[in-house]
C-alpha cells in the first residue's frame, strides 16, 4: 500500500443504511414516484430497473439514497454490489454506502467488488441458516483510502482494463446462449425424426413401433406381479411385528387415453412408423414416495431432495439426508431409483432431469417423481433426452401449476405425450444426438474454463487496484504532482471534522 494511503473502517469515514421496506399492507405507499431495489436488481453493475415503486407518501416512510450510493447485499447472497444513476429506495437485504465528498463513488463501488471487501462479510456473517451482516458489523469492515486524484487515476485504469475484459465475457455468454438454443435444436429434430431419416430408410427389417408397445404391456405386468410378490412378504414381516409400519398396498399398472390429434397438432408431425403415446404408457411407473418425511438419523439411507440435485446433473449425496434402514425399506416398495430411472424435479426448477447410471441404494423425496424405465426393451438415455427436448417443454407449460411455487403432478407427467420409435431407432437416435452434443460439451468445456480466466482477471485488476499496485511508478509520480494531491491521512482528517460538524448540528436541532 503507498505511503500516502490509509486503512480505515467504512464507519469511520462513510455514512451507512440499512435499507427498510413501507408496509405493504397500505397500498398507498406503493406507485410511480421513485424505484424499490431489491437484492435482484443488484449485480456488480449500475441497478437493473425495478420491478416495484414507491408513491409520494410510501417514499417519505422509506430510505432513500442519493445519486451515486454504493448497494452491498447483506442477507442470503452477501457482497452483490450497485451502483444507482437515479434517487432509489431500498430493502432491509441491503446495506448502503453514501456517496462523499473527497471520496470517488467508483472508488468505493469497484472496491466493494473485490475479494478482500467479500471476504471480510462473510467472516462477519452471523452464523444462522441465512448469512447476514447487520449495520453494525458492516461499519467494521476495512477499506483503504488512496488521495483523491490516485482514487480517480485507479477508477479509470480499472474501466480501461474492464471494457476489453467485459467486452470479452460478454461474448462467451452470448455464446453459452447459443449453445442452448443449438442443444434444444439438436433435440427438436432427433424426436421429429429428422437425425434418422437416411439411417431409416436404409432399413429393410424394422420393427414396428405398435410391435414394441406389445412387449411393453407384457414387462409392465411382470413388473406389477413381482411388486405385489414383494409387498406380499412385507406385509408378513409387518403381521410378525417385524416392521413398525402395514406397508402401503401396490397399485395396479394404470391405463392411459390414446393421444388425440389436437393434442400434438402444436408439435411438427413424426415418422409414419412411429406413433405417439403416453410416458406412463412405455414406463414400469412413474410416480414419488410418501409425503409424509421419515424421521431422519445420524447415520442411515440416503434420503435425497431437489437441493441435492448439482446444475451440472449430479447429487450431492454428502449433504443428503439420512433415515433408518427400517423406513427406507418400507418406502422402497412403494418406488426406489435404481440404474436406469429418471429423476424428473417436479417443484420450482421443474424439468432438470438427470438418469442414474450408477448402481446406489437411495430415495428421493416427493419434489422429484421417479421415471421407471423398461431398460429391457427400452433405451433410458432416449427417454432421458426426450425428457429435455422443446416438446416436454411445452407439456410442461401445459400442465404446470403455477402457486408460491411451480409444481407439476405425477398424473401430468404420465400424460405427457411420447414418440415412440423402434429400439433400434431409438439407439440411433441416441447416437446421433450424443455425436453432436460431445463437440457442443468441449466447446462449452473451454468456454466455461475462459469465463473463470476471465473473472479471476478481474479480481486480479481488483486486488492490484487496492493494493495500490495498479498504477506505475511513473503514474503515481503524475499524481503528486497534480496541483490538488493531498495525502489521504490529510482527507481523512477533513471528513472526520465534517462528520464531527454534522453529528453536532443534527445534536442541536434535536435538542430545540
Amino acid at each position: 500500500m503507498n505511503e500516502d494511503w490509509v486503512e480505515c473502517t467504512l464507519g469511520e469515514v462513510f455514512d451507512t443504511v440499512t435499507g427498510n421496506t413501507p408496509s405493504k399492507k397500505e397500498i398507498d405507499n406503493y406507485g410511480s414516484e421513485v424505484p424499490f431495489v431489491k437484492p435482484p436488481q443488484i449485480n456488480n453493475g449500475f441497478l437493473q430497473p425495478s420491478t416495484e415503486f414507491l408513491s409520494k407518501k410510501g417514499k417519505i416512510k422509506a430510505r432513500v439514497l442519493p445519486i451515486n450510493s454504493v448497494l452491498v447485499t447483506c442477507i442470503g447472497n452477501l457482497g452483490r454490489i450497485g451502483i444507482n444513476k437515479t434517487e432509489v429506495a431500498f430493502n432491509q437485504q441491503i446495506n448502503a454506502i453514501k456517496p462523499l465528498s473527497g471520496i470517488e463513488s467508483k472508488y468505493t463501488f469497484y472496491q466493494a467488488q473485490s475479494i478482500n471487501f467479500r471476504n471480510q462479510l462473510e467472516k462477519l456473517s452471523t452464523s444462522t441458516t441465512v448469512a447476514l451482516v447487520n449495520k453494525t458489523s458492516f461499519n467494521s469492515v476495512k477499506v483503504k483510502i488512496a488521495p483523491l486524484v490516485e482514487q480517480k487515476t485507479i477508477v479509470k485504469k480499472i474501466e480501461e482494463l474492464f471494457s476489453s475484459l467485459d467486452s470479452g465475457i460478454a461474448d462467451f455468454i452470448k455464446a453459452q446462449d447459443q449453445f442452448v438454443i443449438y442443444r434444444q435444436a439438436v433435440l427438436k429434430k432427433a424426436f421429429e425424426g429428422e437425425l434418422t431419416k437416411e439411417w431409416r430408410e436404409n432399413q429393410t427389417n424394422l420393427p414396428s413401433a405398435y410391435k414394441l408397445l406389445e412387449q411393453i404391456k407384457v414387462e409392465r405386468k411382470k413388473h406389477y406381479e413381482k411388486q405385489i410378490s414383494d409387498w406380499k412378504e412385507a406385509v408378513k414381516l409387518w403381521e410378525k411385528k417385524e416392521s413398525r409400519k402395514k406397508p402401503s398396498r401396490i397399485s395396479k399398472p394404470k391405463e392411459f387415453p390414446k393421444v388425440k390429434s389436437e393434442e400434438v397438432e402444436k408439435y411438427d408431425s413424426i415418422p409414419k412408423n412411429w406413433f405417439w403415446t403416453r410416458f406412463g404408457t412405455i414406463t414400469y411407473k412413474i410416480g414419488d414416495i410418501d409425503h409424509k418425511m421419515p424421521k431422519t438419523v445420524e447415520k442411515g439411507m440416503p434420503y435425497v431432495s431437489t437441493g441435492n440435485i448439482g446444475k451440472d446433473g449430479k447429487i450431492d449425496f454428502n449433504k443428503a439426508k439420512q433415515i433408518s434402514r427400517v423406513d427406507f425399506d418400507r418406502l422402497a416398495l412403494k418406488i426406489k431409483p435404481e440404474k436406469g430411472d429418471i429423476i424428473f424435479p417436479r417443484y420450482g426448477t421443474i424439468g432438470r432431469n438427470i438418469l442414474i447410471d450408477y448402481d446406489k441404494e437411495f430415495l428421493v423425496s416427493y419434489s422429484c417423481a421417479i421415471i421407471k424405465n423398461i431398460t429391457k426393451i427400452m433405451d433410458e438415455k432416449f427417454a432421458l433426452y426426450y425428457s429435455l427436448s422443446p416438446v416436454i417443454k411445452g407439456e410442461i407449460n401445459r400442465y404446470v401449476v403455477e402457486t408460491t411455487q411451480a409444481n407439476i403432478g405425477i398424473a401430468s407427467i404420465e400424460s405427457f405425450v411420447y414418440p415412440l420409435c423402434s429400439k433400434q431407432e431409438q439407439l440411433q437416435i441416441v447416437q446421433e444426438i450424443e455425436s453432436r452434443l460431445s463437440v457442443c460439451d468441449k466447446v462449452e468445456e473451454n468456454i466455461k474454463e475462459s469465463l473463470q480466466k476471465a473473472i479471476a482477471l478481474r479480481q486480479s485488476i481488483l486486488k492490484k487496484a487496492f493494493d495500490g499496485t495498479l498504477l506505475s511508478a511513473e503514474e503515481i509520480e503524475k499524481c503528486k504532482q497534480h496541483i490538488d494531491y493531498e495525502p489521504a491521512s490529510v482527507l481523512l482528517e477533513k471528513i472526520r471534522a465534517e462528520k464531527l460538524k454534522n453529528t453536532t448540528k443534527t445534536i442541536k436541532k434535536a435538542k430545540s
